[in-house]
Formats: structure tokens, sequence, C-alpha cells
């Protein structure tokens, strides 16, 4: 044995990353070994590192015999090697290029060995809280690996998953001023999670005019819910809106690029008009319904005043540009991120709004010159509602603007970070494009399994702490991270949470704080569809 190692057992059985190891009888009591411990177990050449995952004792006894066989399992890490010199390695890699033997020891790490394993990486990286075995060290993600790859934040309600994206931003953020990024809040949790740094986007402070929707979103709005009639109204449409937008651009644009799909501004009186003809010209006035609900569904978004956010009868212009420059900080003017609120936007629309927002980041990226383009960070609250399971049929325009996304944003800068309760109601497909996971408290049984088959092999171990862990606690593996880690996420201040607390009833039932004019307030708010 090296000096100065401290043995605590001996491997009987290696398999891959997974080594099973028998603890040495007496001296291993002495030794705090618990799951989640790290320790290690030199090679030839190396030092070799792994996380206890499990301990059982064989034909176990009461009182317990100091003569009782009792086993470890482990996850293998990586190794440091051995200097040209001889001298034992100081310095981490990831993987194991020299496994353990039969008979080799396994022995306890010391905080100098968690201090090499859990280092700061060298690359850009920031802190983002301390590693569960020693609270004194910290923890950091490596930012190009977290953002290039995407990454995922997963955990059932109450375990701190709010607090931890916006700690993730905010720590991110600190270190990149000049971030774009943008942030669908369903909930309005995060508007005073990031104070001045935050534009906030709601339906009461931009207008996202309906022309900025493609033709499957234009469908999702302005076409009834009826399977059966879609498609002949959606036909209707696609040949008036086609119309209107050649009408718009007049004689001065190469009318030959513009499509359905285009996004340019048309007139909504041009569309209607053009429906009135097509009518007009009818044989058969019963082969006129389609053309009357298309109308009458029109005029009822035009006329709600919930949606003059994308259907203001205003002078119709080209605000294309000033949407997105808003939207994708773009300049950053000291407000690096957007932060979307959709708890005032109509349920009828927030799907169709979702795809224009993902899809316009996508497009915008897609079509700028790589040399100047600037990378995106997109987050995805409550992911689960708009990237449902791969067999879900509904949020389809949504979902394939996320999806794609997902599988082609690396390439032009996008970066996609779901955030979900649910994970298991998410889409496999793209979760798996995440490779980076933070995994909060999860003690839904159908979660956890979703969640093991995205996680790599050598961190499978670690998937049985999820019950386990603590507000504020997560497991994180993937490109983000140098090792799989259970770490603790650095505290937030008050004004930095976002508001997704649970209402306190013992509080609120203490005293009547209810008055005849606070109903009164809130069924006016209510009416209005402001909050």
């Amino acid at each position: 044995m090296r000096e100065g190692l401290v043995q605590i057992g001996h491997v009987v059985s290696v398999s891959g990353s997974r080594v099973s190891a028998l603890f040495r009888n007496g001296e291993g009591k002495q030794v705090d070994v618990q799951v989640g411990a790290l320790v290690k177990i030199p090679t030839a050449g190396a030092m070799a590192f792994g996380l206890i995952s499990s301990v059982k004792t064989e034909d176990p006894s009461w009182p317990p015999r100091d003569t009782e066989k009792r086993f470890f399992e482990l996850e293998l890490l990586g190794e440091a090697l051995d200097a040209d010199d001889g001298n034992p390695g100081t310095i981490f890699q990831r993987g194991v290029s020299i496994h353990p033997s039969l008979g080799s020891e396994v022995c306890a790490a010391t905080r100098e060995d968690l201090k090499h394993v859990y280092a700061r990486p060298r690359a850009s990286n920031v802190r983002v809280g301390t590693i569960h075995q020693d609270r004194t060290l910290p923890a950091f993600v490596t930012t190009d690996d977290l953002l290039g790859k995407h990454f995922a934040v997963l955990g059932t309600s109450g375990a701190g998953k709010s607090c931890s994206v916006a700690l993730i931003l905010r720590a991110i953020l600190r270190e990149h001023p000049n971030g774009h990024v943008v942030l669908i809040d369903p909930h309005n949790e995060y508007s005073q999670a990031f104070g001045d740094k935050a534009e906030i986007v709601s339906p009461a402070t931009l207008q996202m005019p309906y022309w900025l929707l493609n033709f499957e979103e234009s469908v999702e709005v302005m076409v009834g819910p009826d399977a059966s009639r879609r498609e002949a109204e959606a036909g209707i449409l696609k040949a008036a809106i086609l119309d209107a937008k050649l009408k718009f651009a007049g004689d001065a644009a190469d009318k030959s690029s513009i499509t359905v799909d285009t996004p340019m501004p048309y007139r909504m009186e041009s569309v209607l008009r053009t429906i009135d003809d097509a009518m007009g010209m009818l044989d058969k006035p019963e082969s006129s319904a389609p053309y009357l609900r298309l109308k009458a569904r029109i005029d009822s978004l035009s006329t709600d005043t919930r949606f003059d956010f994308m259907f203001s009868r205003l002078f119709i212009s080209d605000t294309m540009a000033d949407v997105v420059s808003r939207v994708l900080r773009i300049p950053v003017t000291g407000r690096p991120i957007t932060i979307v609120d959709l708890s005032g936007v109509p349920s009828e629309v927030v799907d169709a709004l979702v795809s224009m927002l993902c899809r316009m980041i996508f497009d915008f990226a897609l079509w700028s010159v790589r040399e100047r383009g600037v990378p995106v960070l997109l987050v995805c609250e409550e992911a689960h509602r708009y990237v449902p399971r791969d067999d879900a049929p509904i949020f389809a325009s949504t979902k394939g603007a996320i999806a794609r996304i997902a599988k082609e944003g690396r390439k032009y800068g996008v970066s996609l970070c779901l955030v979900t309760q649910r994970p298991s109601e998410l889409s496999a497909s793209v979760l798996s494009q995440c490779n980076t996971l933070f995994a909060l408290r999860m003690s839904n049984q159908t979660d956890q399994e979703f969640v093991s088959r995205a996680m790599p092999d050598g961190a499978l171990g670690l998937l049985n702490s999820l019950p386990a862990l603590r507000t504020q606690e997560a497991i994180v593996v993937g490109e983000g991270v140098s090792v799989p880690v259970r770490l603790r996420f650095d505290d937030l201040e008050d004004e930095q949470r976002p508001r997704s607390g649970t209402a306190s009833f013992s509080a609120g039932w203490q005293t009547d704080r209810g008055q005849l004019d606070f109903i009164a307030e809130t069924i006016d708010r209510w009416r209005r569809q402001q909050r």
C-alpha cells in the first residue's frame, strides 16, 4: 500500500465502470463510508477514483458481528495518472484507462483528493454551489460545454428548481454580462429574480403582430379546433394570407420569394376581403360554411381586447427588427435576459406564441452571417407543456420548433435549457439532446426511471439518491461538469428568488384580511385579463 493511504476494503469484482469490494473487517468500521463517498483505488501507474453507490451486509445478525461480510459497490469516475518520475498523479482526468484488478486496495479519499477530483476547470466556468462530500469546496460548471450542448433542470415541485435556474443564469450572466438569454415564464415567477438586468416582455408591453406567425401557427390561431373542418378552412386561409402579403408588398418588392410563411406584414382587412371575394364566386350557398366560420373566428380575435398584443387594428408597419432587437437583447444595453411573461396570454394563442418565439430565435441565428452571429440561450420553463412526450398530439407547432433547436441549434449558436417537474411527460428525443442534467429531488418512480434512461452509465449509481436529496441539492451529470457530482446550490438573496414559493396557509388564515374592495379589484382584473 502507498504511504498515507487508509484501506477500507479490497476489490472482489470488476464489471465495466462498476466495482464491487469487500469491507476490511474491524478497521473498516472506523472509517466514515456511506453512499456518495469518494474512494480511490491504486492501479498500475495511476490512482482510480469512484463514488460508492450502495452498501450491504451478507447474512446480517443482531448484534452485528465483526466477522460479518460487508460489501459495497462503486462507480468509477476517472483517474490521476502517475508522473514520469513515479510520483503519484495529482491531475484528475475523466475516464479510466487502467482498471483495478481483483484484490486491489480500496482506500478512503482525503480532502486533497476531493480538491483534485472536483477542481476548477481550466476552461471558462462559473461556481454554482458546493460539493456534497465537503461543503467548503466549491462546485463548478463549464460554461461552453453547458450552453453549447444544451442542458435540463429536472425535479419535483418544491425541490428548488426555479431557484436553481435563477442561480445558474445569474452566475453565468455575472461572468458574461453581454449574454443573450430568453426565458419563457408561464407563471410570472422570474420577473423579480434578475432586477434591472432583465427585460420583461408581456402582452401589455410588447406587440407580437399576427403577421409574424408562419402558416402552421396561423392555422393554430385562426382556424377552429374541429379537425373535420380544419383542412377546408386552412386551404382558404392559405390563399388569403398569400394574396394579402403580395398586395402589401406592392410593386417595389421581388414577389418571387414571398410565400405564405415569409415573415412580412399584411393587412387582416385584405385577408377578409379575399375571403369575401372567394365566397362570392361560389355556385352553391351551402358551400360558404367554411368561409363564414373562418371570418367569424378572425373577427372574434380582432375585436377581443385580450388579443390586442397580436391583432391590434393600429397602422400596420414592418416592426420585425424592433421585435427581434427587444426579444434577443441586441444590443444588450445592460439587460442580457428577456423574460417572456405568458401568465397574461390567452390560452387560445399560447402555443402559437411560444412556437413563434422559438422559431424566430432559431431562424434569426440560421440566417445571420456566421461571423457576426450572437449565441442565444432559450430557457423553457414547464417544458413538458410545450415539448410533451413523443406520442402526445398537442402543442405540435411548439414541439416542432423546440425540437429543431434541440437537434440543430448548436450549429448556429442557439442553446436550449429545459426545466420541468414532470420529466416523464417530456419528449424523450428532445431530452436526449441535453448533454448536461441537473436532477433535483424526484420521488415519482416513473420520473426516476425516465431520467435513468437519460443518464450516462457511470452516473446511474447516483440515481438512487434522487428521492433523498434535500431542497437545493442536485445530482449533476454530463458535459457541463468534469465528473458526475452531487452538489448543494449556493444561496440566493430573497430579492433574487423567483416567486415560486407555496402559499402559507398557516399565516394567511390567522387574520381576516379579505375585504369587499379586494373582491371588486380582483373581478376587475379578471374581466380585463390584466394582472
